[in-house]
Parts: structure tokens; sequence; C-alpha cells
């Protein structure tokens, strides 16, 4: 296979064919500085940008992933209501009658690990004003960022 930037779904699915063709075509161990270590190197590379392009994956709801980490660690609710100011508001934010607040968030990260990213994001309620939000977007520098970033909605 000519090794090139993947634009098709066809010149993907042979890219993957290609490392698993690799990783299963020899009994020992493939080196990194080896020929077919540097293939596979780079055919990762290729199906990895590919896929960040047209599979992205979004940032869960920041409910579910406190609920993931919670069964990640073995937590109740109990458990973790230090963090939310009690048991009454830690069941009120996990069945989404109450937002976090930044407190919460902040004990969250620390004490539990979860990205600050997926604390925050897709909170559909937080929006800026249309006139305020021209003004921001006539700055060039914020204005690239937001076009090339998948994090930042405005």
């Amino acid at each position: 296979m000519k090794t090139k930037i993947l634009k098709t779904e066809q010149e993907y699915n042979e890219a993957c064919e290609g490392i698993y063709t690799l990783i299963n075509s020899n009994e020992n161990v493939i080196e990194p500085d080896s020929p077919e270590g540097e293939e596979m190197e780079l055919l990762s590379l290729l199906v990895e940008k590919y896929e960040q392009e047209h599979y992205p994956v979004a940032a869960p709801n920041p409910v579910e992933a406190i609920k993931f980490r919670m069964e990640q660690m073995n937590l109740k609710q109990a458990d973790v209501a230090p963090l939310f100011g009690g048991k009454t508001r830690v069941s009120e934010v996990l069945h989404g009658k109450r937002p976090l607040t930044l407190k919460m968030i902040t004990l969250l990260n620390r004490y539990l690990g979860i990205p600050l990213e997926s604390l925050v994001y897709g909170n559909k309620e937080v929006k800026l004003e249309p006139e305020k939000r021209e003004k921001l977007l006539k700055i060039e520098s914020i204005k690239e960022y937001i076009s090339g970033s998948t994090a930042a909605m405005i």
C-alpha cells in the first residue's frame, strides 16, 4: 500500500487492514525502528488523523461523566456527598434538577480526577449575548481559535 494522507473511507479501511496485517504477520515483537515498526507508526498516525476529522468524539454530558467515574471507583452517592454539599444536593445534580457549581466542578476534578472539560462542556444554558459575541469574534486571535476548535462552542 502506498502511504499517503487518507481522504476516503476506502483508504481508511485499507490503512486499518495494513495495521492489522502488520500486527498479525510477525510472530516476534515489531521493533519501533524497524521498517515494519515505522510503517505501522505512520499508518497509525494517518488513521488517527482521519478518525479525528471524520468521527469526532464529543465530550460527555457532565452528569454522565460523574456517574461513570463513580462507577469506576465503586462509589455511592453518599460517598461523594461532601463534594456536592450534602446528600440532597448530590441527588439533585445526578438527576439533572440542579446545575453544577464552580465549587462542585473544582472538587470533582480535584478528588475524583474528572477532567474539567468533561464537567463544563455542553452546558447549553450558558450563552453569550449576541452583541458581545459579535464584538468578541472581531478579535482575530479569538476568531481563529474558535474556528479551529471543536471544544469552544460560542
